[in-house]
C-alpha cells in the first residue's frame, strides 16, 4: 500500500497525496461483505494481566500474553486487558473472531500500552493465526484485524510500531473507541478496504504519515457510512489522510498542529477512486503549521516526503480530486498558508496504463480521467479566522476546476482568497461547469515550488487556544 508519486516541476504543489502505508507486511485486500452472523449467547471473558500474581489470579487473570487470549477466544467473546505495558503485536483474523471485544482502560487508554520497543527478540508464544505471530509481524501493528467483522477495540494505547497503531482491513463493520496512538511508522489509526465502521473518542500524535486514515472504500449500492467523531489528531505530517475513501462522516473533532489538517485524496495506486460521498462537519481545524522538516522531531520522516517534494504545510482542509464531498460548519483558523483548498488531481498521467495494475485488461487511465476531477463538492457555512483572533493566511483557495462545485454561506473574516476576486466561487446549490482560473492554479503551484516551505505563509499574530501549544518546528518532547 506504500506508493510513490511521479512529480513534475509544474505540479509540485500537489505532492500532498504522497505515500500510503509503510513497508509493513499487510494482508492482501480481499472482498469485504461476506456474511458473518452475530453469534448467539453472552460470550466468555478472557482476562490478561502483565504478571500472574496471587492477586491477579484471584481477579480472574489467566494470561499474560494478549495474543494467547485472543487465540483462545471465539466469536462474541471479550478479552479484558489489565493496566500495564505489553511487548507484542496482536492479530485478529477470520470469521471465528467476529464480534470479538478487546477492552483495556476506557478512561485512560495509555495505561494499557502496546509498545514495540518492549517486544523480546525471542517470541515466547507463536500465534495459531495463519501467518503466525513471528517477530517481523509483531513489530508492524499493535493490533491488526483482518476479515473479522464487528471487532471492537476500546481503551488501548500503542507506540513505536513500524507499521501502524491500530489497523483493520477487509472488514464489514468495526468499532475503534478510546484508542491512543503515537510515534508509529505510518498511521496511528487506520482502516483499509472496509465497509462501514466507527472511530471515536481517540487521539493520534507524532505519526510520520497521518494520525487517522480511511482508504480504498469499496463502492456500495446501499452504502453503509463510516462515522468518525470526537478525535484529536496533532503533531502528525497529516491529521487525516484518506485515499479513495467513501461514505465517511468526520465530525466534532480537532485537527491541529499537523503539517496539514484533513486531506482526502484521489490516487490510482489504490482501488475505487475517487474519494466521494464524504462529509466533513462541525470540526475545528486549526494551527496546522507543523514544519516537521525543521528541528528535532520524535519520528522518522518518510523518504518519499524528503527525497521528493514535501507535503504543503500550513493547510487546514484540502480536497484533492474529491467528489460529492460536503465541508460544512467547520471552524477553520490559524493555518498560515490556507484554510480550505480544492484541487483537481493533476498528478494523473493520462496514458494507456490500467487503473489497476493487477488487472491489465481492465479500464485504462485515459478513459477514467473524470474520476479525478472535482465534482459536486459543497463548501458551506464554515467559519474562518476564529472571529479575527486566529486568522488564516488565506481563507479559501479554489481554481475553478471541475463541475457542480459550490462555495457559499462561509464567514471568511475578511481574509484573502485565491483568486482574490473570488471569481471561481459559485453559490450553492449549483450545477454546471465551473469557471477555471489558470492564475489561481499557478499561485497554488508556486506555494510548494519554493525551497522554503514557509515562504508563502501569511503569518499573523494568533490568540492563545485553550489547551494547545502551537507547534511550528520540531522539538523533542
Amino acid at each position: 500500500m506504500r506508493r510513490t508519486i511521479p512529480i513534475t516541476a509544474a505540479l509540485l504543489a500537489l505532492a500532498v497525496a504522497a505515500p500510503v502505508a509503510s513497508a509493513a507486511d499487510y494482508p492482501l485486500p480481499d472482498k469485504p461483505g461476506t456474511p458473518q452472523p452475530k453469534p448467539s449467547g453472552k460470550g466468555k471473558t478472557f482476562k490478561v494481566c502483565p504478571k500472574l500474581t496471587k492477586k491477579s489470579k484471584k481477579a480472574g487473570c489467566k494470561y499474560t500474553v494478549v495474543q494467547k487470549a485472543v487465540d483462545a477466544a471465539k466469536a462474541g467473546d471479550t478479552v479484558k486487558i489489565a493496566d500495564g505495558t505489553y511487548g507484542e503485536g496482536v492479530i485478529v483474523a477470520g470469521a471465528n473472531k467476529r464480534y470479538l471485544k478487546i477492552v483495556g482502560n476506557v478512561k485512560s487508554p495509555q495505561k494499557v500500552m502496546f509498545d514495540m520497543k518492549k517486544i523480546p527478540k525471542k517470541v515466547k508464544y507463536k500465534s495459531k493465526v495463519k501467518g503466525g505471530n513471528a517477530y517481523n509481524t509483531q513489530i508492524q501493528n499493535a493490533v491488526a484485524i483482518n476479515s473479522a467483522n464487528e471487532v471492537t477495540l476500546n481503551g488501548l494505547g500503542a507506540r513505536n510500531f513500524k507499521g501502524n497503531g491500530f489497523f483493520v482491513v477487509n472488514n464489514t463493520g468495526y468499532t475503534f473507541d478510546h484508542l491512543w496512538a503515537q510515534n508509529v511508522g505510518t498511521y496511528g489509526i487506520y482502516a483499509f478496504n472496509t465497509i462501514g465502521g466507527t472511530m471515536k473518542n481517540s487521539e493520534a500524535s507524532y505519526n510520520n504519515d497521518a494520525g487517522f486514515y480511511i482508504g480504498q472504500t469499496p463502492p456500495q449500492e446501499k452504502p453503509i457510512r463510516t462515522i468518525v467523531s470526537n478525535l484529536k489528531s496533532w503533531g502528525n505530517v497529516l491529521g487525516w489522510s484518506g485515499t479513495n475513501m467513501k461514505y465517511v462522516t468526520i465530525k466534532d473533532s480537532d485537527f491541529y498542529n499537523n503539517g496539514a489538517g484533513i486531506v482526502p485524496n484521489a490516487l490510482r495506486s489504490e482501488k475505487f477512486a475517487p474519494p466521494e460521498f464524504n462529509t466533513i462537519i462541525n470540526n475545528r481545524v486549526f494551527l496546522n503549521n507543523f514544519n516537521y522538516r525543521k528541528g528535532k522531531i520524535p519520528f522518522l520522516v518518510q523518504s518519499s516526503s524528503t527525497d521528493g517534494v514535501p507535503y504543503p504545510i500550513g493547510v487546514g482542509i484540502l480536497l484533492f480530486g474529491s467528489q460529492t464531498t460536503t465541508v460544512e460548519n467547520n471552524q477553520i483558523f490559524g493555518n498560515y498558508l490556507l484554510g480550505f483548498g480544492a484541487l483537481q488531481q493533476l498528478l494523473l498521467s493520462v496514458d494507456d496504463q490500467p487503473v489497476d495494475k493487477a488487472d491489465p485488461s481492465g479500464p485504462k487511465v485515459k478513459d477514467m480521467v473524470e474520476w479525478y476531477t472535482l465534482r459536486g463538492n459543497k463548501v458551506i457555512n464554515n467559519k474562518f479566522g476564529n472571529g479575527g483572533a486566529n486568522p488564516n493566511g488565506r481563507s479559501i483557495g479554489y481554481d475553478g476546476n471541475g463541475t457542480d462545485n459550490c462555495i457559499s454561506g462561509n464567514d471568511l473574516d475578511n481574509e484573502p482568497t485565491v483568486p482574490a476576486n473570488q471569481g471561481t466561487f459559485v453559490p450553492c446549490p449549483f450545477t454546471g461547469a465551473n469557471v477555471f482560473d489558470s492564475a489561481a492554479q499557478g499561485e497554488a503551484v508556486g506555494w510548494v515550488a519554493s525551497s522554503d516551505l514557509e515562504a508563502n505563509w501569511l503569518k499573523k499574530p494568533q490568540a492563545p487556544v485553550a489547551g494547545v501549544t502551537p507547534l511550528e518546528h520540531g522539538t523533542l518532547r
